[in-house]
């Protein structure tokens, strides 16, 4: 029943490729556990665990750490994005962009000129 109801984080897992996950129902508690990729990707499954169990869910044990602590996340640049619209995505501030650009002058010479394929470092702020 409890696996059940928090199959969406499971899911969520599956599609970020979350390592070393393992999943057990201990009576009335879903135990998880894994690694993540990236802060950003452990703060994903933790929020729809939020939104799944509450604020504070007492019929979970999630126990998820993370691989690579030096960078928040990695994005691949889409067609139609700007370094504010992807600052906007992981920091909730467009404003933000000049953090992506600094942490990925090895590749960018502009802000203003991103190329769609581009794998950019979205640094810890």
């Amino acid at each position: 029943m409890v696996k059940a109801k928090y199959q969406s984080v499971l899911d969520l897992g599956e599609k970020l490729k979350i390592q070393k996950g393992d999943v057990q129902v201990n009576g009335n508690k879903l135990e998880v556990r894994g690694v993540a990729n990236t802060p950003y990707e452990k703060n994903l499954l933790w929020d729809e665990i939020k939104r799944v169990g509450g604020e504070n869910p007492n019929d979970i044990m999630a126990d998820i750490t993370v691989a690579d602590s030096s960078v928040f996340a990695r994005h691949t640049v889409a067609s139609g994005e700007s370094l504010s619209k992807i600052a906007k995505h992981y920091y909730k501030d467009p404003m933000k962009y000049n953090a992506i650009f600094e942490a990925n002058r090895n590749i960018l010479k502009n802000p203003d000129m991103i190329h769609p394929g581009q794998e950019l470092v979205i640094p810890n702020l």
